[in-house]
């Protein structure tokens, strides 16, 4: 395996498989909040712009959510953890977001097919796996540089072992790139 770093930051195959457990972390957020919002926009008949909006926010709440419950569980209070998963999310949550929607727009039919629609379901699925794969490139970039999920492994690296954070975000993450 490559560990090798510099800087104490993974590289070579190591920083790829953060990357992608990272834009996992990340898709999980987003697909939660995306469905959600496309499913309630869905039913009850909004504009495409209404459940994008709606779609979009909740990502980013659940996406973020998904941060700062583990950072908040290794010790950092809700006012310090925000910060971090503003800095550790919203590069990876946005690319993800403008992707998926805009693949969800493009695609004919998509945003109007109901809820029991073979075409909204398939569409969000390929928009979300297309918009998957472009964000892990953009994460690995960011990590690499000490950016993005990185934000986060550097509190767990600067306050106690993974294993005493308890998180099973930044310390799987470390973990794989360092262990």
């Amino acid at each position: 395996m490559d560990h090798s770093a510099h800087d104490g930051r993974p590289a070579g195959a190591a920083l790829t498989r953060l990357a992608i457990s990272a834009t996992l972390h990340c898709l999980t957020g987003c697909a939660i909040g995306e469905v959600l919002g496309m499913v309630i926009g869905t039913a009850l008949g909004w504009s495409d712009v209404q459940t994008i909006v709606l779609a979009v926010a909740l990502a980013f709440v659940f996406g973020y959510s998904f941060t700062i419950g583990p950072v908040m569980r290794s010790g950092l209070s809700l006012r310090a953890a925000v910060p971090v998963a503003l800095a550790a999310d919203t590069i990876s949550i946005t690319v993800m977001e403008v992707v998926d929607n805009a693949i969800m727009l493009l695609v004919p039919g998509a945003m109007e097919a109901g809820l029991d629609s073979w075409l909204f379901w398939g569409a969000l699925a390929f928009a979300l796996a297309v918009a998957f794969v472009v964000t892990v490139p953009v994460n690995r970039w960011l990590i690499g540089r000490g950016k993005g999920h990185a934000v986060v492994h550097q509190f767990h690296g600067g306050h106690g072992s993974d294993h005493e954070a308890g998180s099973t975000h930044g310390g799987e993450h470390t973990r794989r790139a360092h262990g």
